[in-house]
């Protein structure tokens, strides 16, 4: 890859060793890219790390306004032309202001943390309390400014980080429609895969997946209720982790459900997502679940990473992806093998078949109650779902072009909180916790792995999303646990991810299994983004 004179020595050369182009299993079919299908990447800080940008900044080499002004150059240049990955919905007029005063800062000796000067990317789901919007990528909200950052964002900006913009999303956090298209949105439109542009970026952390993958920002926010944060990720072939629930507070974010709902780090490496989780925790008053984490945290989660972590753990490997697509089984069957060579000892588990007891769903009465609750108090047009619901049909044409609202429908519908059939959902979903628990506890378990989606599929607003099977993100976020995918490696150019998870409040051992593999097998490869899916193939 061309990559021009910008620092010759140390901190360049090293991105590069670091996080050069990687290759799947020898066996795994990879693309044949012909020079006129791909786009000619010439950026200087592809794949650079939150440490290393770190080291420029204190070296003097990079201040943190050159560094947002180079990422707002890298956002015009392939979000908004070039490739035009539609990642970002919105750019903060604030940024250069807020780098300006981290520099200042950093001259006067004031160094708040590893965040100090990053820039970041936000979901837009997420409220910021200065000149963006907090929509939902729907046109219903548009026009809502918060009146307050949520709370992680308060953490943050208190960690230093500048915030560049907010990144597009499956509308509604992908909860709008039974046929949804992940990554579209009636305010964003549709955001695309930077690895092959006809492909999906998934979601609903769509725009935060493929901006953070593309090398637009340094690290990104996301959300998950369901895999939104986990699935994103590995089509994207970046880190995502969805934390225990209960470890970030979620207030000053638009809900699906107080359940399962969470935000969480979106990058390039587990190095810089330990650091990003750190800097986010923390016990907020106006979310009472953020109480049962403390004393079950800690501020520098780097602590953990040793590229020794997996000498001694005992691994269950989900049996039911042994089975499949050849190409991902293949990455699977070799990241099993890896496992076994870092020391740890595999057993074979059936939790997915164990987890099909579990019936049940609670997310359309908890959306029903969260969203009415968060639009009562916003700056919005609309103050009810029944009027998001009336807005929609009310300006169809823009609003659902391609598909409709059955989820917001059904959601406005649903049984309130005191029904028993509320209640009857919400403790079969609680079981998860008991069956994922039981199971590691028979098999004295440290961890559970699996694949965690398969080969992104074609973009298709007509039809909706096809899926692209080997989804591993359910048990964990039924049941609230710890969970992070980490590149596995690619099929014809296109990234899978491996998930490992664990109970509740375990982010120090996933991130230093995540970590370990990583290191020894650095399948996380920059995108070329490739036109479209008709190029040669071979092996």
């Amino acid at each position: 890859m061309n990559r021009r004179n910008f620092i010759k020595n140390g901190a360049a050369a090293s991105i590069i060793s670091t996080f050069g182009m990687g290759s799947a299993n020898a066996l795994i079919p990879q693309a044949i890219v012909t020079g006129d299908n791909s786009y000619a990447d010439n950026f200087n800080l592809n794949e650079a790390t939150v440490t290393q940008l770190q080291i420029m900044m204190e070296s003097g080499k990079l201040s943190a306004k050159s560094l947002a002004k180079t990422y707002l150059k890298r956002i015009q240049e392939i979000d908004k032309a070039g490739p035009k990955l539609n990642a970002v919905i919105e750019l903060n007029p604030d940024a250069l202001a807020i780098a300006s005063e981290m520099d200042a800062e950093r001259k006067a000796g004031k160094v708040r943390g590893p965040m100090h000067g990053i820039p970041v990317l936000i979901k837009d789901n997420i409220n910021t309390g200065d000149q963006m919007q907090t929509t939902a990528g729907s046109l219903a909200l548009a026009g809502n400014i918060a009146s307050a950052d949520a709370f992680i964002i308060k953490q943050l900006r208190a960690a230093g980080a500048v915030i560049l913009g907010k990144t597009n999303l499956s509308e509604w956090a992908n909860f709008r429609s039974n046929r949804p298209c992940s990554g579209w949105s009636s305010r964003g439109g549709q955001t695309k895969n930077p690895y092959i542009l006809d492909r999906s970026p998934s979601g609903s952390s769509s725009g935060s997946g493929s901006a953070v993958s593309a090398n637009l920002c340094a690290v990104a926010i996301g959300t998950e209720t369901n895999g939104s944060i986990i699935a994103p990720s590995s089509y994207n072939g970046i880190v995502g982790l969805k934390p225990t629930v209960g470890l970030l507070s979620r207030s000053g974010i638009i809900p699906i459900s107080f359940t399962q709902d969470t935000a969480g780090p979106m990058t390039r490496n587990v190095t810089d997502t330990a650091i990003l989780l750190g800097a986010l925790i923390g016990i907020d008053a106006a979310d009472q679940v953020t109480k049962t984490s403390e004393g079950k945290t800690y501020l520098d989660y780097t602590q953990f990473l040793k590229a020794d972590a997996l000498k001694g753990k005992r691994i269950g490997f989900e049996k039911s992806f042994l089975n499949g697509h050849e190409g991902v089984v293949g990455l699977y069957k070799a990241a099993i093998e890896k496992f076994k060579e870092l020391g740890a000892e595999v057993i074979e588990i059936e939790l997915q078949k164990e987890m099909r007891t579990i019936n049940a769903s609670v997310l359309q009465p908890e959306f029903k109650a969260g969203v009415n609750a968060y639009l009562a108090t916003a700056n919005a047009k609309v103050k009810t779902l029944s009027d998001v619901i009336a807005f929609n049909k009310a300006n169809e044409s823009t609003a659902m072009p391609y598909f409709k609202q059955e989820n917001l429908e059904n959601s406005d519908k649903a049984p309130d909180l005191n029904s028993t059939a509320y209640k009857e959902a919400l403790a079969k979903v609680n079981s998860a916790k008991k069956i994922i628990n039981d199971l590691m506890e028979k098999n004295q378990l440290d961890a559970i792995a699996g694949t965690s989606y398969g080969i992104p599929s074609l973009i298709d607003l007509f039809n909706g999303d096809s899926g692209g099977g080997f989804y591993f993100a359910s048990p964990a976020a039924m049941a609230g646990f710890p969970h992070i995918t980490v590149p596995m490696g690619r099929i014809y150019e296109l990234p899978v991810g491996l998930s490992i998870f664990a109970s509740a409040y375990q982010e120090p051992v996933i991130l230093g299994i995540a970590y370990a593999f990583e290191q020894a097998t650095k399948h996380r490869a920059a995108p070329k983004f490739i036109k479209n899916s008709n190029f040669s193939s071979g092996v």
